[in-house]
């Protein structure tokens, strides 16, 4: 069995180009042997792991949806506001919440000088749509290709 310590991980960043989102990460499972963001049946675990950092002022992601991941939530320290379509709910040190398939979710830190630390989980579903109601784009994974046309299901095919 691996063990791993959180000290030795190397942390990712990203942040949009315009600094409206941002996120520092640290993925266990991967440092568990996982490949990135895939599936057991790709080399990924069942689930995956990761420790999460939002600095002040930033959102983790913009407002989506997932079509076939769940991902639990539980929030280490800072306080934050779970976003979704229809409200934001504060939530600080101890909180923790479930985000099924179908249900908007964003998480943005309001603080002007502490960051958002949390605990998020996901099965590693063999595929997702993931889709930003904000825009009406979807991200297909894995791969990360976005689209935004719709079109029918016959368009192009008689």
């Amino acid at each position: 069995m691996k063990i791993v310590n959180l000290k030795d991980l190397q942390l990712r960043r990203r942040e949009s180009p315009g600094g409206t989102f941002a996120v520092e990460r640290l993925d266990l499972s991967a440092a568990l042997g996982a490949a990135p963001d895939a599936p057991p049946e790709s080399g990924g675990h069942p689930f995956a792991v990761e420790r999460t950092r939002v600095p002040a002022g930033k959102q983790n992601w913009p407002l989506h949806s997932h079509a076939s991941q769940w991902e639990f939530y539980l929030i280490e320290s800072g306080d934050g506001v779970l976003v979704t379509e229809t409200e934001e709910t504060p939530i600080g040190p101890g909180s923790f919440f479930m985000c099924e398939p179908g249900h908007a979710h964003a998480l943005r830190n309001p603080s002007a000088d502490a960051e958002l630390v949390y605990l998020v989980i996901a099965n590693n579903a063999l595929s997702d749509l993931v889709h930003y109601p904000r825009t009406g784009k979807w991200m297909a994974k894995p791969g990360r290709l976005c689209f935004r046309e719709t079109l029918d299901y016959y368009a192009g095919e008689e």
